[in-house]
């Protein structure tokens, strides 16, 4: 909070804004805002004025003294406790308009019932003084602020639902070729809902993929062109060497390895020979 000589502005002492790009919305009630103090909003904000739990006013930008009108914009003026006078008689709500960048993300299950990671990236803007009215009417404060967090927590059931539609009855291997149907219905459920908040939703990207590593690893072999059994070979392969195993390529291969001895066979040439393709062992006194 910044009030300095009965000036209230949405930024701090050190020049930052209040909001940042993490906070849709901030409240300051304070008692030493009375009327003729003077209200300045921002170009990338709206501000609205609250008096005992009634809409005043709703500011765009420019400087504004603060004046009780006749009638209430929203709500009525009572009186409370305090003999009649409440410890503090104004709020200042400043509205983010600027665009913020929210995350969702969740897990789905496909039609072999495997759970699929997703990740929702979306912008959001609350465009007009009503929607702001809106936004404050519909979503509570948690505490002084809301954070694109609590957006996040709100639209995540409705994320899901759309994901589930498309996911739930399609095979995981297919599940990219309708990454574009997931996202228009994730977006035209998303909009919808957002809209009663008074929240614009401008973009969106959506990425799905098995929530098992392995598994991922091991989709990604067979788009190179391999078969299933081949991409589990080269898996165990990998993995074999990591750990150092001289194993390792008598699994890509699929073919014994013998101590003591070489076995005949096919073993593939891997890039620190600087060859390619495969060596074959014959067994002594083979020609």
């Amino acid at each position: 909070m910044a009030i300095t000589r009965q000036v209230i502005t949405s930024l701090m002492r050190d020049g930052t804004d209040m909001l940042g790009t993490k906070s849709l919305a901030v409240k300051i009630a304070d008692e030493s805002i009375v009327s003729g103090s003077l209200l300045t909003v921002e170009s990338n904000h709206f501000c609205i004025l609250k008096s005992r739990g009634a809409v005043l006013n709703i500011y765009e930008t420019g400087q504004y003294p603060l004046t009780t009108p006749d009638k209430p914009l929203l709500g009525s003026i009572a009186q409370g406790f305090f003999g009649g006078s409440s410890p503090w008689v104004f709020e200042v709500i400043y509205i983010n308009r600027s665009k913020l960048l929210i995350r969702s993300e969740g897990v789905a299950t496909s039609e072999e019932m495997a759970e699929m990671a997703y990740q929702v990236d979306y912008y959001i803007h609350v465009d007009t003084k009503e929607a702001a009215l809106e936004l404050i009417t519909h979503l509570p404060f948690n505490g002084h602020l809301i954070d694109t967090k609590e957006v996040a927590d709100y639209a995540g059931p409705a994320i899901e639902q759309a994901i589930n539609q498309v996911v739930q009855v399609t095979k995981m291997e297919d599940i990219n070729e309708h990454i574009n149907e997931v996202r228009e219905l994730v977006k035209t459920h998303l909009s919808d809902f957002l809209t009663t908040y008074g929240i614009t939703l401008n973009d969106l990207k959506i990425l799905i993929m098995p929530k098992d590593e392995r598994m991922r690893e091991l989709i990604s072999l067979q788009a190179i062109g391999v078969t299933p059994l081949e991409a589990v070979r080269y898996y165990l392969a990998l993995r074999m060497a990591e750990k150092g195993l001289v194993s390792a390529p008598n699994a890509a291969a699929g073919v014994p390895f013998n101590i003591g001895g070489p076995a005949t066979g096919f073993y593939p040439l891997g890039p620190e020979t600087g060859l390619q393709g495969v060596k074959t062992v014959e067994k002594p006194g083979e020609k």
